[in-house]
């Protein structure tokens, strides 16, 4: 891993489902790999997902859901706050996202983020030098792909718009 990943909501809710135990595993184990390397990152509204979710759906005691939850503080979740919401606001402009998944990619580049864990945007997808990842799909530690992409050369093609007109100096000479 390279750099900072965020960990959207659904990551966490996979790694206490038990109804699907390979996602509930592969969302563990990254998130442990994040916990050892020191590199995972969220915000507010993800973890208000998370509980939210957990209570709901997964039917978890709110104090257990609580606990699980409080953990990720440790992470300095982004807030939602004005520079949250002008980003995300950019990123839904930009891209055509929904606007809780602009959020969350937002609150991603806020946190110099190379990676987002996330099911619920296309895999491989790259938005502002975040790269979407699966947790699922994506090898448990593999960096994202970066490409490089070589400086433009002169073009071979004559230029867009009207040709210059020739004078009789120009073509005197």
């Amino acid at each position: 891993m390279t750099g900072p990943c965020f960990v959207d909501a659904n990551v966490f809710v996979y790694a206490r489902d038990p109804r699907d135990p390979r996602k509930q595993g592969r969302s563990a184990q990254w998130l442990d790999l994040l916990w050892r390397e020191r590199l995972g990152r969220t915000s507010a509204q993800a973890i208000a997902e998370f509980y939210a979710v957990a209570t709901r759906k997964l039917s978890m005691p709110a104090e257990r859901a609580w606990q699980y939850a409080e953990r990720y503080f440790a992470w300095q979740p982004v807030a939602v706050d004005e520079v949250l919401l002008r980003r995300a606001r950019e990123v839904e402009q930009r891209y055509r996202l929904s606007w809780w998944d602009s959020m969350i990619v937002a609150a991603a580049q806020l946190q110099d983020c190379v990676l987002l864990l996330t099911e619920d945007l296309q895999d491989g997808m790259v938005l502002g030098g975040v790269t979407v990842r699966s947790p699922f799909t994506l090898a448990i530690g593999e960096p994202a792909a970066h490409d490089d992409v070589a400086p433009m050369t002169a073009s071979r093609h004559r230029p867009r718009g009207r040709p210059k007109r020739v004078t009789e100096r120009a073509t005197a000479g």
